[in-house]
């Protein structure tokens, strides 16, 4: 895959930052769309086409973060940042006279229901109902809305991802303060919500696997094969850290501190069961199927070294929409 031309559009994320460098450490030449800083700026027309005629791969990750208040300014902004800048990125596609042979849209697991009965496969998923969930189905329709000849599309529905980001800074940060028990209070209960994750790393080579299988194309569940509670989560978040105990944080709390720090308790209580049934059955194989293998290559305390050195962070995707 060497030696192509890919252009990222929301570069300056968590994600966009590491594909960016995994892209050109592999000798590829990337180009970036975004906002100030960026290669090719949102708005500049002749620019982004220029950039995506001819490029080999598109891959969109634009999208104002999730983890923040739903109030009406950042619903709108949620919408908006994920619409206006995938209709723009069509526009384009359908415009230029060599477009890229395969568009990735970033798209969420979320877009399903609240899981706690099954798990929600490529196959069988059920679409949820919801300020979340219209945000993911409108998203994708805007995508799959500029079909182009010879463009593969796919739709990444993408579980929380772990890497060296932000999101789940908080988390680790309750647990190393003694308040890293489930969190409760949702329709499931006693923190038996699962949640959903994937390693960036296995992003990446999750991409890298569908550029190369030219089979794989519509929405695509790209999370780990082994989704956990959220109570095996905060466990798994306290063995690694080496916390022997973690209150639980119930309903009330989840309010009280999702206002504190500008969230929303439905990133921490809906219940996110999703499977890579269609990766998997195309042969996909993962480099951290376990969580806690994979929060501790993040972290970097690996099992076989008790004293735990490492300042590394998990965090979930800002572009994950709750």
């Amino acid at each position: 895959m060497s030696g192509t031309r890919i252009v990222i559009a929301g570069a300056g994320g968590f994600m966009g930052q590491h594909f960016a460098r995994r892209f050109r450490a592999d000798g590829d030449t990337v180009i970036t769309v975004g906002r100030a800083g960026s290669d090719v700026v949102w708005g500049d027309t002749a620019a982004l086409e220029a950039a995506i005629d001819g490029s080999h791969l598109l891959l969109n990750l634009a999208g104002k973060s999730v983890n923040c208040r739903y109030n009406n300014k950042n619903r709108a902004a949620i919408f908006g940042s994920r619409l206006l800048t995938t209709g723009e990125l069509g526009r384009a596609v359908e415009a230029v006279q060599n477009p890229p042979a395969l568009w990735l849209n970033s798209s969420t697991a979320t877009i399903y229901r609240h899981a706690d009965d099954r798990p929600m496969t490529d196959e069988d998923g059920q679409l949820g109902s919801g300020f979340s969930v219209n945000v993911a189905t409108a998203w994708e329709r805007e995508f799959f809305a500029h079909p182009r000849a010879g463009v593969r599309q796919v739709a990444l529905r993408m579980a929380i991802v772990l890497g060296d980001g932000s999101a789940l800074r908080p988390l680790l940060a309750l647990t190393r303060i003694g308040l890293g028990g489930p969190q409760v209070g949702g329709t499931t209960r006693g923190g038996g919500q699962m949640f959903s994750w994937i390693h960036i790393d296995d992003v990446y080579r999750a991409i890298r696997f569908i550029q190369s299988d030219a089979t794989i194309e519509g929405p695509i569940n790209v999370a780990a094969p082994h989704p956990v509670t959220n109570r095996d989560l905060m466990a798994t978040l306290r063995r690694v850290l080496g916390v022997p105990f973690g209150v639980p944080l119930y309903r009330w709390m989840l309010e009280i501190g999702s206002v504190l720090i500008r969230s929303e308790p439905e990133l921490l209580i809906k219940s996110r069961w999703v499977t890579p049934t269609a990766l998997l059955a195309s042969g996909f194989e993962f480099e951290h199927p376990e969580l806690e293998g994979a929060v501790r290559a993040i972290v970097g305390r690996p099992l076989a070294d008790p004293r735990g050195h490492g300042a590394a962070v998990a965090a979930a995707s800002e572009n994950e929409p709750a």
